[in-house]
């Protein structure tokens, strides 16, 4: 018996307030796998090369000691993790890196900080290594927390291109993952970083024991922020063993798979980028992932302190998938 098409609220203008209720992408996750997918494709064929892909790297420049109680973060100094803590690097330091992530096929360099927020004196140092990176011929982006008035600008000076700060799941699900800030503090950040002109990078972790309908509520807030980022990472929990949400039962990779495809469909323009948890999922899934839209990956053997696959194995895979970089 052939199957009747499902229907769903289509989205209207860009330019509208509101383009996607939850339910809307909820229709999307409910689609048959293979009718999701071939809508992601088809959306991201209108945008993107299907077969090219964005390389970032990521470097933690001052590790651990965060006082926020993000039960995903083993960089908290709420839980008894391995994780030690570090001064902020030095400007040669992370030069050296940069030019390796470079040398090795990188176009993105991203620097995060384990800050709840950066002071002052904190924004003038960042800025100088945004100023090096970018000399570099890179592109720079940061994820240092929530900022006060003037960093965004004081960073946007120094040539910062991106500024990642996720939401990290559905509102509603929020005070079960983080209590040391709110939702809307999140917010406030992104609203900043509009302000000022920086594009913003921003997306969330899924596996963190929530519902199909909270996934499908991540994606709908991200998807009708004005406008929608043009960068989203869409992180796969990685458990890491004295945080809280170690020992939770792990999403199906299907599952994750439907998360990448409802991100294309949703935010057609924005690099959607398949970032922590590729260490876990094999070559398949990730194939799957790029599949259903994904068209950037975090590049390198480490994401802040947790592992990734390596430059050789990375450059293996897209040889396989005949994938080339962007």
């Amino acid at each position: 018996m052939k199957q009747a098409p499902i229907e769903f609220h289509r989205p209207a203008a860009r330019s509208a307030v509101v383009r996607w209720r939850t339910e809307d992408v909820e229709a999307l996750f409910d689609l048959p796998f293979n009718e999701l997918m071939f809508r992601a494709q088809s959306v991201h064929r209108e945008h993107f090369n299907p077969s090219e892909v964005q390389l970032s790297t990521l470097l933690s420049i001052k590790t651990g000691g965060c006082p926020e109680n993000c039960a995903y973060c083993p960089q908290s100094v709420h839980f008894d993790t391995p994780v030690e803590a570090t001064a902020l690097m030095k400007l040669d330091a992370v030069l050296d890196a940069a030019k390796r992530a470079k040398e090795a096929g990188a176009t993105r360099f991203c620097m995060g900080a384990a800050w709840r927020g950066p002071k002052d004196r904190d924004i003038e140092k960042v800025a100088e290594l945004v100023s090096g990176v970018k000399a570099l011929g890179l592109e720079t982006c940061a994820t240092l927390g929530m900022l006060d008035v003037g960093h965004a600008e004081t960073l946007r000076d120094a040539g910062l291109d991106y500024y990642n700060h996720n939401i990290d799941s559905a509102p509603d699900k929020y005070a079960d993952i983080i209590t040391t800030r709110q939702f809307d503090d999140r917010l406030d950040t992104l609203r900043k970083v509009r302000g000022a002109g920086v594009k913003v990078c921003c997306g969330g972790i899924v596996g963190m024991g929530e519902s199909r309908s909270q996934r499908a509520a991540l994606i709908a807030e991200l998807a009708n922020m004005e406008p929608y980022p043009e960068s989203v990472p869409i992180n796969h929990l990685v458990q890491v063993e004295g945080t809280p949400l170690h020992g939770m039962d792990k999403i199906d990779h299907f599952e994750f798979v439907r998360t990448i495809a409802a991100a294309r469909i949703t935010m057609p323009d924005a690099m959607v980028r398949l970032s922590a948890g590729r260490q876990q999922m094999g070559e398949a899934v990730q194939a799957l992932c790029f599949l259903a839209g994904a068209n950037s990956i975090f590049y390198g053997d480490k994401l802040l302190t947790t592992g990734n696959p390596d430059v050789t194995a990375d450059q293996e895979l897209l040889g396989k998938l005949g994938m080339r970089t962007a």
